[in-house]
């Protein structure tokens, strides 16, 4: 059975490393272009004020582009792929060397298949993620003040550097990574949690499809192996989100804050109920399941165009 799911298993040791970061970093830019609006209406959702006019997707969407056009649904854009691309392959790179790792530790134990994919995944997935916020906090922090700019009362910007210039003249360089506690707490898990259902919703789709039985050598087709890792990366996507939104929103609130309106973690979270009761926590939450579904399903399927 190991050797049957080790046939449609992604491994670092299988991909061609040149390709992987040449190739690849232009695919994960084609697959950021697609998915950024989507992040600019979750961010705007998340800020928005119990006074903003513009309360669900589609008025958020339609706002923007009668103000701006298609330009306004990639405010901020350029901050983020300057820094984004850097950012996922170190990630990624972080994410297979660690899975590898954590998966030879694990066999002395003799876990099941699918206990072992959703533990090995998910520390993987929460490894990679710490790695990875030292270059992610500061491009979330400027995307998202550009990406709101104007809206429910924050400040206006010219750019990218004029952001960076005005947070390090009132705030210094702990401007930049705001939230930087916040963000490893709801990224981490979140990364933890997707990459551990994914593996793991993988493995079960696979021993109900009857792959992986001791008669079944041949490996399946390409078209079977990447329905049902996208299949895994929508599941993993809708777990990751319902889970981890709460502490993106609050994250997301406190990172775009103006020196002049600095607030707590705790404060915040009242505000939020004061709004909109619970369910102030979930603002964003269909954009962001959406995103998170659809980058991790391209994500997979990218890697295994890279194979």
């Amino acid at each position: 059975m190991a050797q049957s799911f080790g046939q449609t298993e992604i491994n670092w040791d299988k991909l061609d490393k040149t390709r992987f970061y040449v190739v690849g970093a232009g695919l994960f830019t084609g697959v950021s272009v697609a998915l950024y609006p989507v992040s600019v209406v979750k961010t705007r959702l998340q800020v928005a004020t119990k006074d903003a006019v513009e309360r669900n997707v589609f008025s958020v969407a339609k706002g923007l582009l009668k103000t701006d056009g298609i330009p306004g649904l990639y405010r901020g854009f350029g901050t983020v792929i300057t820094g984004a691309i850097p950012a996922r392959i170190i990630f990624l790179s972080t994410l297979e060397t660690t899975k590898v790792t954590a998966f030879r530790m694990l066999e002395p134990f003799r876990l099941s298949e699918t206990s072992q994919a959703a533990i090995a995944n998910g520390v993987a997935g929460m490894t990679s993620s710490l790695f990875a916020q030292s270059v992610f906090v500061p491009i979330d922090v400027v995307s998202q003040k550009l990406m709101v700019q104007g809206y429910s009362g924050h400040s206006q910007y010219s750019g990218g550097l004029d952001v960076v210039r005005k947070v390090l003249r009132t705030d210094g360089i702990r401007g930049l990574y705001r939230g930087f506690g916040l963000s490893v707490i709801t990224y981490a898990p979140a990364s933890a949690v997707w990459w551990a259902s994914y593996g793991s919703s993988q493995r079960f789709i696979w021993r109900f499809l009857d792959h992986g039985a001791k008669y079944d050598e041949v490996a399946p087709s390409m078209q079977k192996i990447m329905l049902v890792q996208a299949t895994g990366g929508i599941i993993a996507g809708a777990t990751s989100s319902c889970i981890t939104t709460p502490l993106d929103t609050i994250k997301t609130r406190l990172q775009v804050m103006g020196h002049e309106n600095r607030s707590s973690i705790k404060q915040v979270a009242k505000d939020l109920i004061n709004e909109d009761g619970w369910r102030g926590f979930y603002r964003g939450f269909g954009p962001r399941f959406f995103s998170m579904s659809a980058w991790g399903t391209s994500m997979i399927l990218t890697y295994e165009y890279l194979r």
